[in-house]
C-alpha cells in the first residue's frame, strides 16, 4: 500500500477524541486535517483520508461527534440520513471548532507533518474548514459543497489565507444564489479560488452515494492537489 492508517487519540478541551490518521509511505508530508460529513468519519471519509494519504500527505480526520457517541458513523439511506442529520442539530458549533483546534496542534506535532496545514471539508465539514481557516487554525482551506457558509459571512473578513470552494451547480441543498452571495462578498479577495461543477449534485464526491459524479470529483481532486501544492 502507498500509506499506513490507524486510530489515534487526540486531547480536546474537554475530553480526549479519536481521530483517524493516514500516513503516506514515506511518512512525511503537507498537513492535512480532514473535516467529515454529517455521517461521521465513516468508510467514505476513511477512504478519502487514505486517497490523500497516498497522495503524498499526512491527513488527520477528528471523530466531530464523539460527544454523542465514540465513532459514530452513518450511510446514505433515508434512515442514517435521518440520523445524521440529528447530530448535526445536535453539535455545538463552538465546541467543534475548539475540538478543530485542538486536532489541528495534534497534527502539527505529529512527526513526520509539514509546518504548514490545510483543513478540508465536505458539507457540514466544508463549513467547519471554513471557519478554521478564519479561526488561524489552518493556512489555507478546501471546501467541498460547504453548507451554510453563506450563512458565516462575517467571518469572511477573517480569512487571510488562500481559500478554495467547490460547488455543484445541481445542488438542491446549495442554490447558485448561495454561492453567487459567496462569490460577491469574497470578489475582491485575491487568494479565494471557487469552482461550481455544472452537472455536480451535492455530495458529487463521494461514490457511496447515488448524486455521485465521476467527471466533477476528477476535476476539483485534480483542482485540489494544484491548490495544496502552491500552497504547502
Amino acid at each position: 500500500m502507498d500509506f499506513s492508517s490507524q486510530w489515534t487519540s487526540v486531547a480536546g478541551p474537554d475530553g480526549a477524541f479519536d481521530a483517524y490518521l493516514a500516513l503516506p509511505r514515506s511518512g512525511h508530508g503537507p498537513a492535512l486535517l480532514l473535516l467529515q460529513e454529517i455521517f461521521g468519519v465513516n468508510a467514505h471519509i476513511r477512504s478519502v483520508a487514505e486517497q490523500y494519504a497516498a497522495d503524498g500527505f499526512v491527513v488527520l480526520a477528528p471523530d466531530l461527534f464523539w460527544r454523542q457517541g465514540r465513532r459514530l458513523e452513518f450511510g446514505y439511506d433515508e434512515a442514517d440520513w435521518g440520523r445524521a442529520a440529528q447530530c448535526m442539530q445536535r453539535a455545538d458549533v463552538a465546541q467543534a471548532q475548539a475540538d478543530i483546534g485542538a486536532a489541528a496542534a495534534a497534527l502539527r506535532a505529529t512527526p513526520g507533518a509539514d509546518d504548514r496545514l490545510a483543513a478540508q471539508g465536505f458539507c457540514w465539514g466544508g463549513r467547519m474548514a471554513y471557519l478554521a481557516l478564519a479561526n488561524g487554525h489552518a493556512d489555507h482551506a478546501v471546501a467541498y459543497y460547504g453548507g451554510g457558509i453563506q450563512h458565516c459571512l462575517e467571518r469572511a473578513g477573517d480569512v487571510r489565507g488562500p481559500l478554495l470552494l467547490h460547488f455543484g451547480g445541481q445542488d438542491s441543498h446549495i442554490p447558485l444564489a448561495a454561492v453567487r452571495q459567496v462569490a460577491e462578498r469574497f470578489e475582491a479577495h485575491d487568494q479565494v479560488e471557487i469552482h461550481v461543477y455544472p452537472e455536480a449534485q451535492h455530495g458529487f464526491n463521494c461514490s457511496h452515494r447515488s448524486s455521485y459524479h465521476q467527471r466533477s470529483a476528477a476535476e476539483a481532486h485534480g483542482h485540489t492537489l494544484l491548490f495544496l501544492s502552491e500552497n504547502q
